[in-house]
């Protein structure tokens, strides 16, 4: 499939739930170019060529947060999200992985990213499952209420499939 004549891209990536002890979640609420819409995402983005998990989770939390110290925690969700963006048709497989963060303000520091940030939000589970807007991953209140109650998933992990 193609979006005016460009090939399907496929990458990968990678996306942190902030988990704070007062069971917040942050979150970027974005637009993307050449859309009216906006939702809200996890934190993260596309592992560069040579990128392990966590040195893709340091750059992109650094750049999109200004957050630098943390320890990357349990592989929660998987999905495979195929959307256009900015005039491109992408295929994109996310590993969602918990992080357990006091809450803290976020700093974006990405200029190309900050074109499509609308704003931060620190969340509660319970504002999760009430949320009007579009979230990323959908079931994010589902995978932040069961990671809380009963930690990470036991065996493997079924993979959202999510085409727009």
């Amino acid at each position: 499939m193609t979006v005016a004549g460009n090939p399907l891209k496929v990458r990968e990536a990678v996306r942190a739930i902030l988990i704070t002890p007062t069971a917040e979640v942050l979150l970027m609420r974005i637009r993307p170019p050449g859309r009216d819409d906006c939702f809200w995402i996890a934190p993260g983005g596309g592992i560069e060529s040579g990128e392990t998990v966590e040195q893709c989770l340091k750059r992109e939390l650094g750049e999109e947060l200004g957050l630098i110290q943390f320890d990357v925690g349990p592989l929660v969700w998987l999905r495979q999200h195929t959307f256009n963006w900015d005039g491109q048709r992408i295929r994109q497989s996310e590993r969602y992985y918990v992080v357990r963060i006091d809450r803290f303000e976020p700093k974006m520091s990405d200029a190309i990213e900050a074109q499509v940030l609308q704003q931060f939000r620190w969340w509660s589970v319970a504002e999760l499952t009430k949320a009007e807007e579009r979230l990323t991953p959908l079931a994010l209140a589902t995978i932040a209420s069961e990671y809380l109650m009963h930690g990470p998933p036991n065996g493997p992990l079924e993979v959202e499939v999510l085409e727009d």
